[in-house]
Order: structure tokens, then sequence, then C-alpha cells
């Protein structure tokens, strides 16, 4: 496992154990060379994810737990807070995968077809900062052997990839 993986994962481990104050998500963007695709997965605290859902759905309150019918509300959402752009500011599309609900993390798994070189690319991950000022989302991303952790805030939701 790559070390910064495991420096992720064990950094989100120490979080789900205490009240969370702090608001961070990891996301982890990984590159399908066979598949010319991204393969992304957003790690985000289950309630952070009900309450952004209720906020963007009038107020509706929401459960997210495994097979529920809360998709087409998390895809929405996601689609709106995350997303790949060309340089020629062309945003790609993204397929939603599904969700996965463990803990007090959920899942959100979505791929992303990209045939051209990423280089100059821009990444979008400001999920949950429209609930929370301290927001901190990081990215893991894997690519041709290449890797990189991106980190957005709400001043920087849109990082250029630079590899």
């Amino acid at each position: 496992m790559p070390v910064f993986v495991f420096q992720a994962l064990a950094f989100w481990g120490m979080l789900v154990g205490c009240q969370h104050d702090f608001h961070t998500s990891i996301t982890q963007m990984q590159y399908n060379a066979p598949a010319k695709s991204f393969e992304v997965s957003v790690r985000v605290f289950t309630d952070d994810l009900e309450r952004a859902l209720g906020k963007d759905n009038g107020g509706q309150k929401f459960t997210v737990i495994n097979k529920d019918k809360n998709d087409a509300a998390v895809e929405r959402y996601v689609r709106k807070h995350f997303g790949l752009t060309s340089p020629k500011n062309q945003k790609k599309p993204c397929s939603y995968v599904g969700k996965e609900n463990e803990a007090d993390g959920t899942w959100v798994y979505l791929e992303v077809p990209c045939a051209e070189d990423i280089r100059g690319f821009s990444v979008q991950n400001d999920v949950l900062m429209d609930l929370f000022d301290d927001q901190t989302n990081l990215l893991n991303l894997t690519y041709l052997g290449s890797k990189k952790t991106l980190v957005f805030k709400p001043n920087a939701k849109i990082q250029r990839i630079e590899l």
C-alpha cells in the first residue's frame, strides 16, 4: 500500500474515533490506464453528508445507510462539488458508481473517463465547504506512476494538477 494512502487512512481512523469538530474529507483518485479513466473514492463523515443533502434539498431529512434510496441526491451533491476540468475549461463527465456506509463515514464512488494527459487539468473538490468554513479536503492522486496529494480549503476549492 502506498505510504500516502496508509497515512491518509490512519489519519481518517484517528478522526473517526473522536467527536469531529474538525471537518475533513479524504479522496482517492487513481488512474486506471487500461480503462482510460479515474476511479474516485470520496470519504466523508456520514452526519455531515446527511446535513449537506438536507441543505441542498430544501431542509429534507436524510439518513444515509447502505441500500437506501438516497443515491440520486448523493450523486447530485457530489457532481456539484467535485469535478475534473481540462485546460480548455471542459468539465469531464463523471459516472456515479455508488456509495458505501461504514462506521461514521460514507464512501462515494465515481468514475471519470479521461483518455488524454491530465497535466494542466484542474480538480474541484469543495465537498462540504457549503457547510463548514474550516472544511479541508485531501485528495491523493495516482496517475501513471506519479503520486501527488492536493489540499483543498475554502480559499482553494480548485487545484491545478502539476505532476
